[in-house]
């Protein structure tokens, strides 16, 4: 039997050069992560995990396959992380509500996809309660503890996710993302986190946060390991009203000259914290050395819609999605969810349509920056808060949080969160390179040289040496 390593890289071209070598198997990679999960107790990460017994059964399984078999399988072995709403036979979807908690008795099409993969489920992660949220404390599960240092938020409504990817306790996990779900967790805990265009990867089988205009999402420690898990979860599906199929036009390739738009100045708001400003004006000085052109772009359309969405109508659909279990056990919900929840009751069918013809004007608005620029880069986050600054004032903070992504499902855009570095307290920051519909490559292949400049991978703080598998893979972008 192959010895257990002390520590292991879940890099997808460093675990499958240990698999072709003979150094790993997937069966000690699971019993080390199991190990590792026993050894971290009671983190708030997971709120459901595979039986051991279960898991070294999938890994049994994958070890049986001729090596023909193996090979056809591009996620052979690698373990991954499911967010708590979405569904897995074997496993409760909860929602981060044990009053909701239901059996699924089919995967969704994208957890389905993945494991016929090759993948290895390890379990399901904690988040803000009914993905309401993006400061990932709004859990009767605990909070998953950023890795920086716990005394700060992990950022939601993913938290558990990305913590799960940053800690090095799987290679990718499979997210939500509404209003910057799948965003700002991969700021705050050093990831990478690919919101794709929307009804490119099916919501059938999830608990709904904003139906509407959610989407699956992907957290992993590269922008090409999440490409690779993109491109197995990804996939048309005509049992989910809202899915979609790319258009091949918008596939051209990113220039080498590249414009990138910036909020103008005054459009820029770190709420009191200079070093994040510093560190954001180190990443656009960053991207004019890889060969950008700063464009500042008018940011009021993209502020506008973020006030649709939270302050808007579009509460009527995170309550119409929930409303029988939200009216028949309000109890059950965490103060601050019910309320945000509850918000949407009153909503008016005139007030709806009226949004969705303003939302209409702004989305040409922001049509129009295309003839300027390729692609839109912000700050992930303007800050980020300790627990107890949360606990005093969830709304307002938690808002803050979304200054600079909760506009993108509603603007019909694709965005990829990748880390820009640490401030001086030793916490990660990021930023987002925001896109087309469609045109998810663009984002993905500027978040890759951006993040390729020497970035440190999750909590580790140390990147591996690149290999031949490496380079090949970042060469790749979505399609």
């Amino acid at each position: 039997m192959t010895e257990q390593p002390q520590s292991l890289d879940l890099e997808l071209p460093q675990l499958a050069i240990a698999y072709a070598s003979g150094t790993l198997t997937p069966s000690t990679v699971v019993e080390h992560i199991l190990d590792d999960i026993a050894r971290r107790g009671a983190d708030g990460v997971w709120i459901s995990v595979v039986a051991r017994e279960d898991a070294l059964a999938r890994t049994a399984y994958l070890e049986s396959l001729p090596g023909r078999e193996r090979q056809a399988l591009p996620l052979w072995g690698v373990p991954f992380s499911v967010k708590d709403c979405i569904d897995t036979v074997g496993l409760p979807t909860t929602s981060a509500c044990p009053e909701f908690s239901y059996q699924p008795a089919k995967n969704n099409p994208a957890v389905e996809r993945l494991l016929a993969a090759g993948a290895i489920l390890i379990g399901k992660t904690n988040m803000d309660q009914f993905a309401t949220g993006l400061v990932g404390v709004r859990s009767p599960y605990g909070v998953a503890r950023n890795p920086f240092d716990p005394a700060y938020i992990p950022g939601g409504s993913s938290s558990g996710a990305a913590v799960s990817v940053s800690a090095g306790l799987v290679s990718f996990a499979l997210a939500t993302d509404t209003g910057g779900s799948g965003r700002v967790p991969a700021a705050f805990n050093n990831v990478v986190g690919l919101k794709p265009t929307r009804g490119l990867i099916s919501g059938v089988g999830s608990v709904a946060a904003c139906r509407s205009i959610e989407t699956l999402s992907i957290f992993a420690l590269t922008v090409g390991d999440a490409q690779a898990a993109f491109d197995v979860a990804r996939g048309y599906d005509e049992e989910d009203p809202f899915s979609r199929t790319g258009l091949p036009a918008a596939a051209r390739a990113l220039p080498a000259e590249f414009r990138f738009g910036v909020p103008a100045s005054q459009w820029l708001d770190f709420f009191g914290n200079a070093d994040a400003a510093a560190l954001f004006g180190e990443a656009v000085a960053r991207l004019q050395r890889l060969g950008g052109r700063k464009v500042e772009v008018d940011y009021a359309p993209f502020t506008e819609i973020n006030d649709l969405l939270f302050n808007g109508p579009w509460l009527a659909d995170r309550y119409g999605a929930l409303r029988q279990f939200v009216d028949r056990q309000p109890e059950a919900l965490f103060p601050v969810t019910r309320d945000i929840l509850l918000g949407g009751r009153g909503v008016s069918g005139g007030e709806v349509f009226a949004a969705q013809q303003r939302l209409n004007i702004l989305k040409r608005q922001i049509e129009k920056l295309w003839n300027e620029i390729d692609v839109i880069v912000v700050p992930t986050t303007g800050t980020i808060y300790r627990i107890d600054e949360v606990a005093a004032d969830p709304v307002t903070l938690n808002a803050r949080l979304g200054t600079y992504t909760n506009f993108v499902n509603l603007a019909d855009l694709s965005a990829v969160a990748v880390p820009s570095g640490f401030l001086p307290n030793g916490l990660p920051q990021g930023i987002t390179v925001i896109a087309p519909a469609f045109a998810d490559h663009h984002a993905a292949a500027l978040a890759q040289r951006f993040h390729d400049a020497g970035q440190p991978l999750g909590a580790r703080r140390v990147r591996p040496a690149a290999s031949p598998v490496h380079a090949r893979r970042d060469k790749e972008t979505i399609s």
